[in-house]
């Protein structure tokens, strides 16, 4: 404020009581605010209770109009959403994601899958979070009644290493 303690009072007191003031109620309520402080910092503090108290009253209830607003406007938004679209065909499963799905019916843990498939057991999970979506599943218990019903027979368990029965490095796999 630019006038000094003397004139101040008596300037926040005019413009509480013009006749209009209560027209613009966020205006209204900041000027009662600041008059709250400035008796504070005079040591009022039974006026800067009244005037601080008024303000926040008002202040809250601007933030329930705003947020009752932005609720309107979400719920009309989701009004506004196109209807889903069609189920889309699910995405087949890879073959090492079958691979890592089907020993994980029978109960055996990550860590057991990874050392029969010579994998990290933090890599048959990853493999295992991308299944369940894919089977539109969210548990391990329904993992095999997902792997049942999909069209065809279940791939036969394969030993680890390639065709020729060896692993990546050469060796002979067990």
């Amino acid at each position: 404020m630019a006038a000094d303690d003397a004139a101040a009072a008596g300037l926040f007191e005019a413009a509480l009581a013009l006749p209009d003031a209560c027209r613009w109620p966020w205006d209204y309520a900041r000027v009662r605010f600041a008059y709250g402080q400035w008796l504070r910092r005079t040591h009022d503090m039974a006026g800067a209770r009244v005037q601080l108290g008024a303000a926040l009253e008002t202040f809250e209830d601007r933030r329930r109009a705003d947020g009752a607003a932005r609720r309107g406007r979400a719920a009309r938004d989701r009004c506004l959403r196109r209807p889903p679209r069609a189920a889309a065909a699910p995405e087949p499963l890879t073959a090492q994601e079958r691979q890592i799905a089907e020993p994980a019916t029978t109960g055996p843990s990550n860590k057991q899958i990874g050392e029969r498939l010579f994998l990290s057991h933090r890599t048959v999970g990853s493999h295992l979070y991308r299944v369940y979506p894919k089977l539109g599943i969210t548990s391990r218990a329904a993992l095999r009644g997902a792997l049942e019903g999909l069209s065809g027979a279940p791939e036969p368990e394969r030993a680890p290493g390639g065709p020729d029965g060896k692993r990546r490095n050469g060796q002979p796999a067990e």
